[in-house]
């Protein structure tokens, strides 16, 4: 299985264990609203431009809102579990594996950390390789807005310049976490090592991250 058919999985099995009222790291988002946000993204292109351009983010949410209306949560639940239907994008495997492994990976973590028991998940070489070479396409655009330059650095690998600029800050971490950092996810939640100077670490972390 890829990691994008083990984080549906994955993140299936938890939404089904904690209901649509858990919380998540996403503000005012439980998980009921996450489980809606994928369906549109993956079952309803006419409605999902908001989730990229803000202009269209009132339809977006008006879908999503209608889907959790009219569709038992349960239901929600298997729907994403069984993968998207045949006529969307994400049904092609390699641009679904790709554009899914990393959506995954980072709402399971929504999910996870938002829960006060969570703890790190044990090492997996696959989905570290994964993620690591997903930030080393996307960290330009995921750290476009950042005062500062920005490395990125996990032991074992080669440094990755994502923003260019002086003074700079390097990311150190694991490739799953750096990519959390990335999406803006909170510092208290996210086990990376910010090094710089005190005022350019400090701008970094208050900078806007992510899509």
């Amino acid at each position: 299985m890829t990691l994008a058919a083990d984080e549906r999985a994955a993140l299936s099995d938890l939404f089904e264990e904690l209901g649509p009222d858990a919380p998540t790291l996403l503000d005012g988002w439980t998980t009921g609203d996450l489980l809606a946000h994928l369906l549109v993204r993956e079952r309803r292109p006419d409605a999902a431009g908001g989730i990229v351009l803000p202009a269209l983010g009132a339809r977006t949410e008006r879908v999503m809102a209608g889907i959790r209306r009219s569709t038992p949560f349960t239901a929600m639940v298997a729907m994403l579990r069984a993968g998207p239907p045949l006529w969307s994008p994400f049904a092609i495997p390699v641009l679904g594996d790709r554009a899914n492994s990393v959506e995954f990976y980072v709402h399971h973590e929504d999910v996870r950390r938002a829960q006060q028991d969570w703890s790190p998940r044990p090492d997996d070489t696959r989905r570290e390789d994964t993620l690591w070479r997903a930030l080393r396409v996307m960290g330009r655009i995921l750290y476009r807005k950042s005062p500062v330059g920005v490395v990125l650095r996990s032991a074992g690998r080669e440094d990755v310049r994502v923003h260019r600029g002086e003074p700079s800050v390097t990311v150190v971490g694991l490739g799953s976490e750096i990519i959390l950092h990335a999406y803006g996810r909170r510092d208290d939640v996210v086990r990376v090592v910010l090094q710089g100077d005190p005022p350019d670490v400090g701008a970094l972390r208050t900078s806007t991250r992510g899509m």
